[in-house]
Formats: structure tokens, sequence, C-alpha cells
């Protein structure tokens, strides 16, 4: 690059009139962009903005924010986050979209991408990319009712074919949509493929609203790489950012971590899901983190198999120091099979 990665990536940008400090987020995802790791990931700082777990928009119309184990936030990050939204309604959208506008979130985003079977088959996530009319009404019917940003993220399509993106991405600018994000993989393959990058490139340049690239950014020099190579506004951050919670704070910042980085990040995450979720549900949720977290080790299967052998949050911790003291050796980059 011309300048510096950790330069670029802490260079402002302008969605819809509101300026973001930075061009590196953590992208929507389901399951995991929570608010217990959002904490985690702004004690270490170096993100632009944050995007919520993904929200059924019928039950954020109504959802109180201090018992949902989805739609709940510090009102310290309203500022820079952004509510993943999912539906197939443009009513409903619109009305969930009013409500997060209300409570004051940075923007909305309407996924357009998650190809998990139980999504699609309320034709809701990727399943929409079959029918771009209908992603055109939701977009459109958002745009009439909100004024904070529109952020849509979005999967190549079903089948790979790139005219597929560009055309989709054009609808969504055409509706209203104020940012992409966009993850160049076909819906119907999870990650058994890489994505396809060069297909950022089409749809950037198809487009005159800032562009996000997604997928299989793991290391400084893929993030780099993406950038110069398909000429995307910013990189948005997803399975590595739930592994490495300080990797905002590495690339813009220069953080590096050391032996009790890791130790204190896993038993904090501990706490911080005791903090906010019911016992079973804390438990539920520290296990699935805890995959992530354990790829960082040599051999992280069975520290991840000691550590998540217990029915509550104390004894969790007891493992995480007994597996974790002393300090077991850590790979250079996550163990990708263990965040599939």
């Amino acid at each position: 690059m011309t300048v510096r990665l950790s330069e670029f990536l802490k260079k402002s940008i302008v969605i819809s009139g509101k300026k973001v400090h930075g061009r590196l987020f953590l992208a929507p995802m389901a399951g995991l962009g929570h608010i217990g790791l959002r904490e985690m990931i702004s004690e270490y700082g170096g993100f632009a903005l944050l995007f919520s777990g993904m929200c059924s928009a019928k039950t954020v119309i109504h959802e109180n924010r201090f018992k949902s184990t989805v739609f709940s936030w510090r009102d310290q990050e309203l500022s820079s986050l952004v509510c993943q939204l999912f539906g197939n309604s443009p009513e409903i959208m619109a009305e969930a979209s009013m409500r997060i506008e209300n409570e004051g979130f940075f923007g909305v985003d309407l996924n357009f991408g998650c190809s998990v079977m139980p999504i699609c088959k309320q034709n809701c996530g990727a399943a929409l990319l079959k029918d771009l009319s209908l992603c055109r009404q939701i977009v459109q019917s958002v745009r009439k009712a909100v004024k904070i940003p529109i952020f849509v993220k979005f999967r190549t399509g079903w089948e790979d074919n790139p005219r597929a993106a560009v055309k989709a991405a054009r609808v969504f600018e055409d509706a209203g949509a104020d940012a992409l994000v966009f993850h160049p993989r076909v819906a119907p393959d999870r990650r058994t493929r890489p994505p396809k990058w060069e297909y950022i490139k089409m749809v950037k340049e198809a487009v005159l609203i800032p562009v996000f690239g997604n997928g299989n950014v793991i290391e400084e020099k893929d993030c780099a790489k993406m950038i110069e190579t398909t000429g995307c506004d910013g990189v948005s951050l997803g399975r590595i950012a739930v592994a490495r919670p300080w990797i905002f704070a590495s690339w813009t910042n220069g953080f590096i971590p050391d032996t009790d980085t890791y130790l204190n990040c896993f038993i904090n995450m501990a706490t911080l899901f005791e903090k906010y979720f019911e016992p079973v549900i804390s438990v539920k949720l520290f296990k699935k983190f805890a995959r992530y977290f354990a790829a960082n080790f040599c051999f992280g299967h069975s520290i991840y198999t000691g550590i998540v052998r217990a029915d509550n949050i104390e004894d969790i911790k007891n493992n995480i120091l007994k597996h974790l003291k002393p300090m077991p050796e850590v790979s250079l980059n996550p163990n990708m099979n263990m965040l599939l």
C-alpha cells in the first residue's frame, strides 16, 4: 500500500453524513456479536464500528433490552454500534428500524447474507437474494422510515456469478442503502471454499457508496491485500475478532498480546457472560466462544475440551486456570478448523 495499513485503517470515512473514525469493523455475525464480546473488544479499542448479533425484526419491535440475549447493548457503545436485523417483511423491517433509530444506534444493518438453513427456510438472510424485488422493497421501506445509515450485508448469491452480486449491489444502492458489507461466497458454500476477493473489486467499481470487504481476513497481510487488490473502503472482521478480541487494537495501534493477555481475556470473557446472561445461557454462549478462543493454542482441541467440561461459570474459570497456567504454546495464527 502507498500508506501503512494502520494509517489507512484509522482514516475517517463519512457514511450518510456521519463521520466514522476508522475503517476496521466488527462484522455482522449470528450468535457471536453479543454484548459480552463487544465489551471485551471495546476494552482493547481500535475498532471503528461494532455490529450486534443477528436480531429478528419481529421481536425487536417490542423486545426488552434487559432480558434479550441478542437485542441488548451498553449505552456507551451506541454511537459506534450498528444493529443487525433479519426479516422478510418491508413493513416489519421498517418498524424495527425505527425502534433502532429511537434507541440511538449509529445505524441499522439489513442481513441478506446469513446462509444457515433455519434462517433461509424463513425466506430471510441470503434467501432474499433470490428475490431482488423484495430486497429492494425492504431497503426502500427502511430508507423511508429512518435517517440513520443503512448497511446491507450480503453474499454473492446462490450461484457463483459475480454479475449477480454486482446487480444486487446496484439494487441496494438505488433503493437507499448507504454502505455495503460484502462476503464474496455463494450462499450454499458456508466456508468450504475460499471467498473470491476479486468479486469485491467488481462490486466496489459498480457503486458509489462505501463497500467493506469480508471473508478470510486473518493476518495483517490479508487485510492489506484485500484493500490493495479490491479498492474496498474498509474491512469487516468476523471469526478472527472472536478468537482475538484485541485484533483491532493490534492492527491500528500496534497492541502486542503477551501471555497474560490470553489468560486475562479468557477469564474476563467468562465474567462478562456471567454478568449479562442467565446461568444456563451464559455457559452455552461461553462454550461457543471458547472454541474460537482455544483455536489460538497449538493443542487447542484438548484445551477446549478440558475447559468446557463444566456446568457453571465458576467451574469454567477454574478449568481455564488449570489449562492456561503455565501458558500453553500459542499458534502464530488460530486453527481455522476450530473456527468453522
